[in-house]
């Protein structure tokens, strides 16, 4: 099963089962977004990869220069271990890992959750690549990829038991829309995959298809593996 087939399945199942005013606070939440223009700001395929230094979930910390040092790395980022659909993703990263691997590149995780909530996320789903943590959304507002809740979710959030002060360790209620990035070692953004319909994720088949490509581009330019 692809992983639009797993999400859409849960996004049937999940939307049948609420109440039609949290279907329409998200719906009209959703289209707020959708209308803000913050996948226009969002770097995209063609630009230079922002630098960060983030906490991993173990106590180190990682740079996305010193990983790109090594080879192409993947940056997923995601909203947080609570929800449904961003470990679903984890997940399908987590199987295309050895294909990632195999092909010279490194993969990385990125939320604003705290250290140690970002550690439980790796642990219920068994990931092997860094997990890290975001803490005050920089590194996703340097991606131009942030943005505010909206107040009318945020009691259904808390309802739920996704209250984001409590997960991210702050009071600010931002979240990054899901993005995940293919990036050069030179810093370039070879793919960029940006929505900001949360339950809309990228296919690992297309990162490792990009991957693919990277290969044969530097075998052709005799720039190496």
């Amino acid at each position: 099963m692809t992983l639009k087939a797993e999400l859409d399945t849960f996004r049937s199942e999940f939307m049948a089962e609420v109440p039609p005013e949290i279907r329409d606070a998200m719906t009209s939440a959703d289209m707020e977004l959708a209308a803000s223009g913050i996948t226009q700001r969002a770097v995209k395929a063609g630009d230079q990869a922002p630098d960060f230094r983030l906490p991993d979930a173990r106590g180190g910390h990682v740079q996305l220069s010193t990983l790109l040092a090594k080879g192409p790395v993947v940056v997923s980022f995601y909203r947080g271990g609570w929800c449904p659909y961003c470990n679903l993703e984890l997940r399908a990263l987590r199987n295309a890992l050895p294909e990632i691997q195999q092909l010279g590149a490194q993969l990385v995780a990125i939320s604003p959750q705290t250290p140690d909530e970002s550690l439980s996320t790796a642990e219920k789903n068994q990931l092997e690549f860094p997990v890290l943590s975001d803490t005050g959304s920089a590194t996703a507002k340097a991606y131009g990829i942030a943005f505010v809740l909206a107040e009318a979710l945020r009691p259904i959030y808390t309802r739920f038991q996704h209250a984001l002060p409590k997960k991210n360790g702050d009071d600010s209620w931002v979240l990054p829309i899901p993005a995940t990035y293919v990036i050069d070692t030179n810093g370039t953004i070879v793919l960029a995959f940006i929505d900001v319909d949360y339950r809309n994720r990228l296919e690992p088949a297309e990162i490792v298809a990009a991957l693919e490509a990277l290969r044969k581009e530097r075998s052709l330019t005799g720039a190496g593996a």
